[in-house]
C-alpha cells in the first residue's frame, strides 16, 4: 500500500511583469491581479504549463523584451512551455484579471483582457475559461501540470477616513 502524498505544495509567486513555467506536480503558481491580466497556459499530456502577469496590452518599443507588455509576456510564456516539452497543438489557456480599478482613467483592465483573448485566438490556443473585468482584485492560484485554477476575489475595502485638518490662522504681518 502506498503512502499518501503529504508534501505541501510549492507556492511560486508570479509578480507584475513576470512569468514562470513548471512541470513539477507540487508547484502551485499564485498572483494577485487588479487591472493586470494573468494568462495560464498548459499542455495536459506533457504535464507542463505556466503563468504570466502583464500590466499593459501593448506600448513602448516593439523591440524590447519588457514583460510588462502582453505581447512579450505571451510570446515568452508560450516559447518556454514549448521548450519544456509542451506541444503547440495541445496548448489550452485560462485568463484572469482585467478589473476596472479606477473610474477616473481609461479602462486598462478591459484593454488587457481584450488583448489576451485576441492573442490566443490568433495563435489558435483555446481559452477554456476566463474571469475578466469587474471592479475587484483577485488572487489566482494555478497548478501548471493539471491546468487546475482557482480564484478568490479580494473584497473592496473603503478608503481610510482622514480627519479634516483646518489650517492655522497666519500670524499678522506688516508689509512695508
Amino acid at each position: 500500500m502506498s503512502e499518501p502524498n503529504t508534501t505541501s505544495p510549492k507556492i511560486m509567486t508570479i509578480v507584475q511583469g513576470d512569468f514562470a513555467v513548471s512541470n513539477d506536480a507540487q508547484v502551485v503558481m499564485s498572483t494577485v491581479l487588479g487591472s493586470c491580466v494573468a494568462v495560464c497556459i498548459f499542455d495536459l499530456q506533457a504535464k507542463v504549463g505556466g503563468m504570466n502577469h502583464f500590466l499593459l496590452a501593448s506600448g513602448g518599443d516593439s523591440n524590447t523584451n519588457d514583460l510588462k507588455y502582453g505581447v512579450n509576456a505571451m510570446e515568452l510564456l508560450i516559447n518556454r512551455i514549448l521548450g519544456a516539452g509542451g506541444d503547440r497543438r495541445r496548448l489550452q489557456a485560462k485568463i484572469f484579471g482585467g478589473a476596472r480599478m479606477t473610474v477616473h482613467a481609461r479602462d486598462i483592465g478591459q484593454s488587457n483582457g481584450e488583448f489576451a483573448l485576441a492573442f490566443l485566438e490568433r495563435e489558435g490556443i483555446p481559452c477554456l475559461s476566463q474571469s475578466l473585468g469587474g471592479t475587484m482584485a483577485r488572487r489566482v492560484q494555478f497548478t501548471p501540470t493539471t491546468g487546475a485554477a482557482r480564484q478568490m476575489q479580494i473584497a473592496e475595502s473603503p478608503p481610510p477616513e482622514t480627519p479634516v485638518v483646518r489650517p492655522r490662522p497666519a500670524p499678522e504681518i506688516t508689509l512695508f
